[in-house]
């Protein structure tokens, strides 16, 4: 097989089953915490409270890009679809005339928030390596498929547009208006798993410090808040038609 066929077909295979990243990153973080040293946030609560607070915001731009991409699309693209790629139109304004996979883009920041929570060094470092080889194959066969799709099209967007570095230069506006609706439908889910990765990350970390599991009133408080919204959306979307829209996915 040759080589950009094997690429394309890894691809086509890691696309799959990308929304297993993190459960795999829950995973790798318990080593992680475990073994890392602590020691200089036992007196110093206000250095723990600034690093969480970079780390969070970290994590909120990643949402928010993903936000801009999902809330200014229509129907026919970014779909939620896991078995194969899909698209019936493509997006070239907005964001995508900034980068041509805001999506993952969003979903590093996401994540390396939630990693560098874990105050790893080695470990962001190596996070961002995985994230660049797993998805370098997603985004060669998405392309290879757009580029069979469209042809002539997606070659000459794509000539101009970065893959994963923004750049603003050739940045035009959309015609599509941001839609608040499809952001609560969709993206209620990943916000939650972020939310329960910092948690879980806190209780790691309160073991390795202190040698006994510590569930903070905070803590519980947030994750029932996060768990109830993320519930009371879910029943919005499946079971009622406050949030469906025509236009969009």
């Amino acid at each position: 097989m040759a080589l950009i066929h094997s690429l394309e077909k890894n691809g086509n295979f890691l696309f799959k089953y990308r929304g297993q990243i993190p459960i795999l990153l829950f995973l790798c973080s318990i080593p992680v915490v475990l073994s890392t040293d602590y020691h200089f946030l036992r007196f110093n609560s206000k250095l723990e409270l600034i690093l969480l607070i970079c780390c969070v915001l970290i994590s909120f731009l990643g949402q928010s890009i993903r936000a801009i991409a999902i809330g200014t699309s229509n129907k026919h693209t970014s779909g939620r679809n896991t078995k194969e790629q899909v698209a019936e139109a493509l997006n070239t304004k907005g964001i995508y005339s900034t980068v041509r996979h805001p999506l993952y883009l969003g979903n590093y920041f996401m994540w390396l928030g939630i990693v560098l929570y874990t105050f790893s060094f080695w470990f962001a470092i190596a996070f961002s390596l995985f994230f660049w080889i797993y998805y370098e194959r997603i985004m060669f066969a998405e392309e290879r498929f757009l580029e069979r799709k469209f042809g002539d099209d997606y070659l000459n967007w794509s000539l101009k547009i970065p893959p994963f570095i923004p750049s603003f230069k050739n940045y035009e506006k959309t015609n599509i208006p941001f839609s608040m609706k499809t952001i609560l439908r969709r993206e209620y889910s990943g916000v939650t798993a972020t939310i329960i990765g910092f948690l879980f990350v806190a209780v790691l970390r309160n073991w390795n410090i202190n040698q006994t599991f510590i569930f903070e009133t905070k803590h519980i408080l947030i994750l029932i808040v996060a768990l109830l919204i993320s519930l009371f959306l879910r029943s919005l979307k499946h079971y009622t038609k406050l949030l469906h829209e025509e236009d969009r996915s």
